[in-house]
Formats: C-alpha cells, sequence, structure tokens
C-alpha cells in the first residue's frame, strides 16, 4: 500500500495562502458582519419595511449566487486576477453606496451591488492554481478556517461596531478592508507564477457532470448545516440555557477554537491517506452525528457544546477538503468555471438552511427539527460523498 506524504507549504505557496485567505475573508466579512445588525438598520430608514429588511439581508447572497458561475467562467478565458479586480472595486462600490444609503431601497441596492463582486470562484481557482496538489488541502484549509473566524468575528464584533460607529461605519470599514484585499492581488501576488489562460480550455458545461456532484452537493450541504445551526444554537442558548445574547460570542469563540483540536488532525490524514475520499464521508459521518446529538441533548448544556465542537470540527474539515478535491477533479482548464459552480452552491445552501430552517423553527418541530433537518442533509450526501474522487 502506498501512504501519500503530505508536503509543507512552500514560501511561494505560503504568500499565495496569506494573502488570497485575506481576499477571501473580506468577501465573507461582507456577509457575515453586518447580519447582527442590518435588518433593524434597514427598518428604522425611510420606507423601510419587514419585507425590504429581508430583501437588504438576503441580496447579498442572491447577487453573489446569480454571478459566481460567470466570474467562474470568465476566469478560465481572461485570467484569475482581472476577475478579482473586478470583483473586488463592485464589492467596494457597493460598500460606499451603503455607507450613503438614506432609504431602504438604496440600502438593497447596496448590498446586491456588493454581491455582485462574486471573487470566491476566481479565488479558490488562483489558489489551486499556485498549490502543489500535495498541499493543497491544506492551502484550502487556511480558506476554510478564514470562513469560520469570519464568521466567529462578525458574530462578536457586529453589535460591538453598530453600537460604536452605526451601520454606515460598518458599511466603511468592509469597503476599506476591500481596499486593502485589492492591494494585495494587485501587489502581493506575483504576476510571474500565473497560469497561461485559455489554453486548451474545456467548454464550461464541461463540469456540469455526475462525477462532480458530490463535492456540489456536499458544500450545498454543508452551508445549509452551517445557516441551519445558527438559527436554532442562538434560541438554545437563550431559551434552554438562559444565556443573554450578549455573551454568545463566548461560546462561539470557545466551541471553535476547540473545534481545530479534531480539525487538524483529520487535515493530516487527509493528506496521507491514499484513500482520501474516505475521509470525506468521515467528515460526513460526523457532521451528521454532531446534528442529531444536538437533537437529542441540545437541553443540556455540556453535551450541546460539545456536539457543536464536533460540528465545527467536521465543518472546517469539509470547508477544505471539498474545494480542494474538486480542483483536482475539474482539471486546470475548467477549474474556475468548476468552482463558480461550487460558489453558487455554497450560497443556495445557506439560502436554503436560513429558509427551511427558520420555518421549522416557528413550527411544532421547533428548535430540534431545526437540528434534525441538518442532520437528514448530511445523512443524504453521505450516500454519495464517497464518489468525491477515484480511489
Amino acid at each position: 500500500m502506498v501512504v501519500k506524504t503530505a508536503a509543507a507549504l512552500s514560501p511561494p505557496e505560503r504568500q499565495a495562502v496569506a494573502t488570497l485567505a485575506v481576499i477571501y475573508a473580506v468577501r465573507m466579512l461582507g456577509l457575515f458582519l453586518l447580519l447582527p445588525v442590518l435588518a433593524l438598520h434597514a427598518g428604522s430608514l425611510p420606507r423601510g419595511t419587514p419585507l425590504l429588511a429581508g430583501l437588504a439581508v438576503g441580496a447579498y447572497g442572491l447577487t453573489q449566487a446569480l454571478m459566481q458561475i460567470p466570474f467562474g467562467v470568465w476566469s478560465d478565458s481572461l485570467g484569475r486576477r482581472p476577475l478579482i479586480v473586478a470583483g473586488l472595486l463592485l464589492h467596494i462600490g457597493g460598500s460606499a453606496l451603503g455607507y450613503f444609503a438614506a432609504t431602504a431601497w438604496t440600502l438593497v441596492i447596496a448590498r446586491a451591488v456588493q454581491g455582485l463582486g462574486a471573487v470566491s470562484g476566481p479565488v479558490m481557482a488562483l489558489l489551486a492554481d499556485r498549490t502543489r496538489a500535495a498541499s493543497r488541502t491544506r492551502a484550502m484549509a487556511f480558506i476554510g478556517i478564514s470562513i469560520g473566524i469570519s464568521f466567529v468575528v462578525s458574530l462578536v464584533a457586529g453589535p460591538v461596531l453598530a453600537g460604536a460607529i452605526g451601520v454606515s461605519g460598518i458599511f466603511a470599514l468592509i469597503g476599506g478592508l476591500g481596499l486593502v484585499a485589492l492591494a494585495l492581488i494587485l501587489f502581493a501576488v506575483p504576476k510571474e507564477a500565473e497560469r497561461e489562460i485559455g489554453q486548451g480550455r474545456k467548454p464550461w458545461r464541461s463540469v456540469l457532470t455526475r462525477h462532480l456532484l458530490p463535492h456540489y452537493s456536499g458544500i450545498f450541504v454543508l452551508h445549509l448545516s452551517l445557516t441551519a445551526t445558527f438559527i436554532a444554537v442562538p434560541h438554545a442558548l437563550r431559551d434552554a440555557h438562559g444565556m443573554a445574547a450578549a455573551d454568545h460570542w463566548q461560546f462561539y469563540l470557545a466551541v471553535f477554537a476547540s473545534s481545530l483540536l479534531l480539525t487538524v488532525p483529520m487535515l493530516l490524514w487527509s493528506e496521507r491517506s491514499n484513500r482520501p475520499a474516505r475521509t470525506s464521508v468521515i467528515g460526513g459521518l460526523l457532521l451528521a452525528v454532531a446534528q442529531v446529538a444536538l437533537a437529542l441533548c441540545y437541553l443540556n448544556f455540556m453535551a450541546m457544546a460539545v456536539a457543536v465542537v464536533i460540528f465545527f470540527g467536521a465543518f472546517n474539515f469539509l470547508e477544505a477538503r471539498l474545494p480542494s478535491s474538486l480542483s483536482e477533479a475539474a482539471g486546470e482548464d475548467a477549474r474556475g468555471a468548476a468552482l463558480g459552480v461550487f460558489s453558487t452552491c455554497q450560497f443556495a445552501g445557506a439560502f436554503a438552511g436560513g429558509i427551511l430552517g427558520g420555518g421549522l423553527l416557528g413550527s411544532a418541530a421547533g428548535i430540534p427539527g431545526v437540528f434534525l433537518l441538518a442532520g437528514l442533509a448530511a445523512a443524504g450526501w453521505l450516500t454519495v460523498a464517497g464518489r468525491s474522487e477515484s480511489p
């Protein structure tokens, strides 16, 4: 039996990972940082209604989902860097519009413009271009962890920043971070390492194939689970355990930090395994087990904390593993298009988790129903997870 040896990141790979992780985190902060405060702000503006408040929250994700595939396809033909630059300019422009928004409708438009900068696919494709197959999962792990950190930071910082600088100030901060990301992609990512573009490029429809379905369905389920979990967990902390909302960040920070003790060994195992598809199955199984445990044991604080640690550990691992294996399975010529479809499924999963989780929370199913939804989704993905790569 041949066992793969994980390769340490080389200095150029470390530079690429560091800069691209910052760019990706900026995009995620654009989604997450305003979540705790945007709906109330939109409702307080002139002509603000509950519907427009909901549109202001959801417009970013909607336009992201619509533009991920075009941005990915265009990055295969025009190059990764030009598409990332264009996406960041749209992100910055939408943030500026949000800063000056005086009505609810203007705020909706600002969020939609922010979301048009769909850089996820091109960023992940560029990272795959700049890393070797042996070190790619480790590189992708930094992107996955940056998502988790962005989420936790946003839960903690969003309300604090809104009180200190206002929601318009948060838009200004997000725009400023976008300028930092723009400087990084222009000056910190070496141009000489850029892949040749448009050479032997496959039609973008070539990525809509059955052998890539496990990757697309996996990221859909993963972000459905994430969104559903953070619809139910805050209610469980408040209603079942009497924890004030202002203190929830302490719980999230503790469980996320603890989850790295599970994520890191799984990543190392995946890199060294000669059957890495099996590690994806284990990650999906842990995801399902965590959600079922939450449904059954959320009334016990310690049991709930352990289940959330397992969830985050599996989430962080799969957030790294799925795009890494997809970038290999799709091949270099269609990598941007494949990761564009992948990112679309990511946002669609988050949207589905929000709609279905919110509906179940308000029904007789309540908190346990939300967790069971995520658990069933993860269990369903297990039926195809093992086909995510060739053995």
